[in-house]
């Protein structure tokens, strides 16, 4: 646990959200086994676990890693707790707790990305019954059936850059794209997705520019505003012709932007020469692969829809924090020892982050779950409600 970190928690306190170094903060002994400090300026005491997904945890915090690293790398809620020898409900708890933390760590350093390239797809799955299957009495739940991951990809840096558990409606990419502007910069990102249509619609409704049409003659009412793309809105799309359920052609469509514009982007891409959607689509095999509810033909399936976006919200910061990339490693000029006898290090690993420029290391599991996001972002995540609505609260359901 890093005590420069540690901050007062009292909101009243002059002291409140000011690290450990500058603060009135002094350790202060243990409590229950923990070490604490203690607040001289308000006289609050305080656990090193505060902030942490560590905070209030009764058990053995190697137990608990164990549990965390398995359900990112692709596990089981069951099989997990079988592992590590726990009750199934204390699996579902330390989901729970682990979720939420990686959420707030994922808030926090997925702000001001400088995206010059964003591929979107959506993720087929279900939550408790296939949609096919539903019966009368289960419509009355929203959330059963199709449930959709849509994703938004960076693929210069393999780094998902939003994503949004729903139906495929329109009001789902609209979603999708709001959050997507919300961790990025002014520079509008090139796009490319599928033919679904809700992606332009969407994009115009982030970006978009209100146009008002000019009145032909001289009576009866102006036109209705509507949005227009603006100049530098590129927008691609990948048009694929089926028979039988077979891809038999796939072409390109350009749909904001003119054609030059679009190979002008291409040519200074470092990852693609086309217009293309290959690299959202191999990093939906990467969620299905580290994800067990979004695994086909499996009884691991969600059965809240809660539970599946908490478990994507783990997945994506161990994804992203902890798991280096092998296509972004980067050949050292001077071959490094290393432990044993094996042959010398020739690569250095980077993650998905650190390509993104948001840490320079590849974090540790431990790392991930102690990190204590700043006081001061907590105290803006109300302003974040409508973008990024909390998880609803389901008691021990998987």
């Amino acid at each position: 646990m890093n005590w420069e970190t540690l901050y007062c928690p009292n909101i009243h306190c002059r002291y409140y959200g000011v690290p450990f170094g500058q603060s009135l903060l002094v350790k202060n002994g243990t409590s229950h086994g923990q070490k604490q400090a203690l607040c001289r300026s308000c006289g609050c005491s305080v656990g090193i676990r505060f902030g942490t997904a560590y905070c209030d945890l009764n058990a053995d915090p190697f137990i608990f890693e164990t549990a965390i690293r398995a359900l990112a790398e692709g596990n089981s809620l069951r099989g997990t707790a079988r592992i590590v020898q726990v009750d199934k409900d204390t699996a579902c708890d330390w989901l729970h707790r682990a979720a939420w933390h990686c959420r707030l760590v994922m808030l926090y350093l997925w702000q001001h990305l400088s995206v010059s390239e964003c591929q979107l797809d959506e993720l087929w799955s279900f939550v408790h019954t296939k949609e096919q299957n539903l019966y009368g009495a289960k419509l009355f739940c929203e959330s059963y059936g199709d449930a959709w991951v849509w994703i938004a990809f960076a693929p210069l840096w393999r780094l998902v850059l939003a994503f949004v558990v729903g139906k495929r409606t329109q009001a789902s990419a609209n979603l999708l794209l709001e959050r997507v502007a919300h961790v990025t910069t002014e520079q509008i990102p090139f796009f490319t997705s599928d033919q679904l249509a809700e992606y332009r619609t969407a994009l115009l409704h982030v970006y978009g520019e209100w146009y008002q049409p000019v009145r032909q003659g001289t009576r009866g009412r102006y036109p209705d505003r509507r949005r227009v793309a603006p100049a530098d809105l590129l927008y691609a799309q990948v048009v694929k012709q089926r028979e039988r359920g077979q891809v038999v052609a796939v072409s390109t469509k350009a749909v904001f932007g003119s054609e030059a514009a679009i190979q002008a982007r291409l040519k200074q891409s470092a990852t693609s020469s086309m217009i293309n959607t290959s690299f959202v689509e191999r990093e939906n095999l990467t969620l299905r692969q580290h994800n067990r509810r979004l695994t086909r033909r499996t009884s691991g399936f969600s059965k809240e829809v809660a539970w599946l976006e908490k478990h994507l919200w783990l997945m994506l910061a161990y994804y992203h924090l902890v798991l280096p990339h092998d296509s972004l490693r980067h050949r050292l000029d001077q071959e490094e020892q290393t432990r044993g006898t094996g042959s010398r290090r020739r690569w250095r690993a980077i993650t998905p982050a650190m390509a993104a420029g948001m840490t320079d290391h590849i974090w540790t599991t431990t790392e991930l779950l102690s990190y204590r996001v700043p006081a001061c972002f907590l105290d803006t995540l109300n302003d974040l409600e409508h973008l990024f609505p909390s998880p609803d609260t389901v008691h021990q359901g998987s």
